[in-house]
């Protein structure tokens, strides 16, 4: 087995955080977006998350002991995630047939790396805050074997961090279902495998959880008050973009003239 290909970093941080990303292509990235979006658009927010995402790992990864990682598909856009993204994020090929597999693949790879834990994370939450990031690490660098788990508010989860590759936390899941979470709850349960769950976070794969991102890095509405949300620069700037030059607002049935104005305040 050949080791993640890391970019830029020479040393092995104690915990490895692989984002699950798709490659940018038109009608196959995003597709639940379209419509409102077009399937240009729609790849354009994929990048612009991922590139968020991998700068809110960055940002955790100056706080604390973290190295970044994309666990990327397809196999032939290397290219795509080597041009995309910053030279400290390493890659991880892991397009399985199966996702519980991809996400078992992408754990065992970090591990057998050399990281003391590993962690999945969504591509789809580029305002997830960086502290529940530093908060996953943190806990998994306390003694004794545990995991870590974000439930997403549909049900899934955005982030799932283990010291050990438990195989079975991945087994008999109804994936892309709202019963992923409680279902990796109740396997962590039958192996007595101790679990902290962190805050639920939202995740962009649908129209209205389009209409919160919006809110939120337009509208001036944080989704957690007690949270400080990831600022998410590029997708901030393709949404203010697609406001004034596309008519997004009137697409997600928003207000022109409100979103403009806290767009431009």
């Amino acid at each position: 087995m050949t080791k993640p290909l890391r970019r830029g970093e020479a040393s092995l941080s104690s915990c490895g955080i692989a984002v699950m990303a798709k490659a940018s292509i038109p009608g196959r990235t995003k597709t639940r977006l379209v419509p409102p979006l077009s399937f240009e658009e729609a790849a354009a927010f994929n990048t612009a998350f991922l590139q968020d995402v991998a700068a809110n790992i960055l940002a955790a990864s100056s706080r604390l002991s973290i190295s970044g990682y994309m666990a990327f598909g397809p196999p032939e856009s290397t290219a795509f995630f080597q041009t995309t993204l910053p030279s400290g994020i390493g890659l991880i090929e892991s397009w399985l047939p199966n996702f519980g597999d991809c996400l078992f693949h992408a754990i065992t790879r970090l591990l057998a790396s050399g990281h003391e834990a590993a962690v999945v994370l969504n591509a789809d939450s580029p305002t997830l805050p960086t502290s529940l990031l530093v908060d996953t690490a943190s806990i998994l660098a306390r003694p004794g074997d545990r995991a870590v788990i974000g439930p997403s508010t549909d049900g899934g989860y955005y982030l799932l961090g283990l010291k050990t590759a438990h195989r079975r936390l991945f087994e008999d899941i109804d994936w892309s279902t709202e019963r992923v979470a409680a279902q990796t709850l109740q396997r962590a349960r039958e192996i007595g495998l101790s679990v902290h769950v962190l805050p639920a976070w939202y995740d962009v794969d649908e129209v209205e959880a389009l209409r919160q991102l919006h809110a939120e890095l337009c509208g001036g509405r944080p989704f957690a008050a007690d949270l400080q949300s990831h600022q998410a620069p590029r997708t901030a700037a393709l949404m203010r973009a697609l406001l004034g030059e596309a008519d997004l607002a009137g697409r997600l049935d928003i207000a022109p003239a409100r979103s403009i104005e806290r767009v431009g305040g």
